[in-house]
């Protein structure tokens, strides 16, 4: 069955399939500008890890995609495929509502392609979730991108994105 993400973008559920909670099995994307949005992990404005449970950690982290995709000049709902890593598959599972709630807090209902992979560790040793999305940004009427925020050169808050010093 299909559905709707949002006017743009269309969420694809085959009846045949076993139901999707939580993520769509696929997503239609409307023609428009591809956002790759890197790892994501809990850090607060100053690069500390925050969030004391997994569920809290998702939350924070997934905070970070949004924000990063408004600098973009995109919107939550322009998501159309994330990649969840975590270090402990067990905690993810057993806390859906509290992962639930985070999810919603940013992405409200909208449920893009998803994949959670359990890995041994992240970069940041006291991360528990790193989330990794794509998005689009959907052509307006005139056929044109949607407006951008951010330019690519510009580099906010006196940040770059190379991690060597």
């Amino acid at each position: 069955m299909d559905g709707s993400l949002n006017m743009r973008h269309r969420q694809v559920n085959p009846d045949s399939m076993a139901p999707a909670h939580g993520f769509s099995h696929a997503v239609v994307a409307a023609p428009g500008t591809t956002v790759y949005l890197g790892g994501q992990v809990a850090f607060d404005g100053d690069g500390i890890v925050v969030g004391e449970t997994l569920a809290q950690q998702y939350g924070v982290a997934l905070g970070n995609v949004v924000t990063a995709l408004e600098a973009c000049g995109g919107r939550p709902s322009d998501i159309v495929s994330m990649v969840v890593y975590v270090t402990d598959v067990g905690a993810y599972r057993s806390d859906p509502s509290g992962v639930g709630a985070a999810h919603r807090a940013h992405l409200d209902r909208h449920y893009p392609a998803m994949a959670l992979i359990g890995v041994s560790e992240l970069v940041e040793p006291s991360a528990m979730v790193e989330i990794v999305a794509t998005a689009v940004m959907p052509e307006n009427e005139n056929g044109s991108a949607v407006p951008g925020g951010a330019k690519s050169e510009q580099v906010e808050g006196g940040r770059s994105g190379d991690p060597r010093p």
